[in-house]
């Protein structure tokens, strides 16, 4: 079974940082599911398959935090004592506030108009933006150990993602 005190990132032998080898993620995931699996530990007593299943829970739940950026830069930035993204605190830059305004704006004349090459490229801006969001923060959170720049990085990056996914929506929902 897993050691249920270790973090996410100790779980998986990976580094403690941001970027790390993705396919090193995934062997890990996959090695790990493999031996904690419940299906392996159906014939085994009570404790054991409540532990496998305690396991492989821990295991899919550490797995989602470290494959997805925003998750993963919140669960650093918790590790440290910090919590990004607060209800309590929704605090973002009036610059990139009034831009994503405006993006959202874009959005919802180009859906009226069902205008999927201008929601294409509203989704190829937002995505450029996603990348750019996703460097800095390697940089504060790897480099720099900026937790506060980090912070305000990772509500950022968890904006545009939510806008980039709403535009996919809609695309869909025009394709279809």
């Amino acid at each position: 079974m897993i050691d249920f005190s270790q973090d996410y990132f100790a779980l998986f032998g990976l580094p403690r940082r941001y970027r790390f080898d993705g396919a090193q993620l995934d062997a890990a995931y996959r090695a790990l599911q493999r031996g904690v699996h419940p299906d392996r530990y159906a014939a085994a007593g009570e404790t054991e398959r409540r532990l496998a299943l305690q396991s492989s829970a821990r295991v899919n739940e550490a797995y989602r935090a470290l494959k997805d950026p925003v998750s993963r830069a919140q669960y650093l930035l918790s590790l440290q004592g910090i919590d990004a993204l607060a209800e309590t605190d929704t605090a973002l830059r009036p610059e990139f506030l009034q831009q994503q305004l405006a993006r959202r704006e874009e959005i919802a004349e180009a859906q009226v108009e069902c205008d999927t090459a201008k929601l294409g490229s509203l989704l190829d801006a937002a995505r450029q933006d996603i990348a750019a969001l996703d460097v800095e923060l390697a940089e504060r959170l790897d480099t720099d150990n900026d937790l506060a720049a980090a912070r305000d990085k990772v509500r950022e990056l968890r904006f545009v993602t939510k806008v980039a996914t709403d535009i996919e929506a809609a695309l869909g929902e025009i394709e279809a």
